[in-house]
């Protein structure tokens, strides 16, 4: 399934930022645009409501409607590594890379397989101006928002997140930061999901998600894609190491094991030099994107 606008104008964006190297830039074309206030407000709404019962009710709903769409989409998803978690009895941050607006049901089949019920997903505050059925679900289905605001980043949000991962809840934060539509590659991490593995003394689950394509189509510009979840070794933070040295070694050694993954499942060495194939199912058309490129 396919969300969004113009997505010759997303590959556009993506193919500048991976030349420009800047691999964490924002490239969908069609997300809200708000004032720093209107973002503040909407950090202070969650904040009021999640405790409240009317919260509770619509989490309900959402996430029904969330495992109906996740076992739609994951019905070819094949997970392989699974082995490498069974130890894990308590909470734990996951990270993964992030190239669909429903990737994250790719990791709830995991979170599920597990026997879990609940994923928490770390989000932009943005999505929650969203409206619609998908705003509805960004604003009801355990999503943990993050803001430029400091005060609610340094107060409220580590507290959110100890209190989650205390409880043997798993949180996903995607490391990559934005969305790349269907790119295929790992991209060098943020360090903010290592800071709070590390801080909080819980392992990362080390995730990455291969595309392959089929020869159905989705729509005329893009080919179905079946998704194979690579679950790789956890990263867990040395004790005898500070925050910020396990931050950093955490943070290279999943880069590193998601590099190995991708040269794994795609037989070629990881170059960010961009190239039509990057996107998963897409059919580039005369008047494309390389067309224009060529000139």
């Amino acid at each position: 399934m396919i969300i969004g606008g113009n997505k010759e104008r997303v590959i556009a964006n993506i193919r500048q930022a991976a030349e420009s190297r800047d691999y964490h830039a924002k490239v969908e074309v069609d997300d809200p645009q708000l004032t720093a206030e209107q973002r503040s407000a909407l950090v202070e709404k969650y904040l009021r409501r999640r405790s409240s019962a009317a919260y509770h009710i619509k989490n309900r709903a959402a996430r029904t409607i969330v495992d109906a769409v996740t076992r739609s989409q994951n019905r070819s998803t094949e997970i392989v590594g699974l082995e490498n978690i069974r130890g894990i009895t308590g909470g734990a941050i996951i990270t993964s890379n992030h190239f669909d607006p429903l990737d994250n049901t790719v990791i709830r089949t995991l979170v599920k397989r597990t026997g879990r019920k609940r994923l928490y997903v770390v989000s932009q505050e943005t999505n929650l101006a969203m409206t619609g059925l998908i705003g509805f679900l960004m604003n009801y289905t355990d999503i943990i928002p993050i803001s430029p605001s400091a005060k609610y980043m340094q107060d409220s949000f580590p507290g959110i997140l100890k209190s989650l991962l205390d409880n043997g809840q798993f949180v996903l934060i995607y490391p990559e930061q934005e969305m790349w539509f269907r790119y295929r590659k790992p991209r060098p991490p943020k360090r903010g999901a290592y800071y709070y593995a590390a801080k909080l003394g819980v392992p990362v689950i080390s995730c990455f998600v291969e595309m392959r394509d089929e020869e159905r189509l989705d729509n005329e510009a893009f080919h179905k894609v079946k998704n194979i979840l690579h679950v790789l070794p956890v990263v867990a933070p040395d004790l005898n190491k500070s925050a910020r040295e396990n931050s950093i070694q955490m943070m290279e050694q999943d880069y590193k094991q998601k590099k190995e993954a991708y040269e794994a499942a795609y037989g070629e060495k990881l170059s960010y030099a961009f190239q039509d194939s990057d996107i998963a199912g897409w059919i580039p058309h005369s008047c494309n994107i390389s067309a224009e490129k060529k000139g």
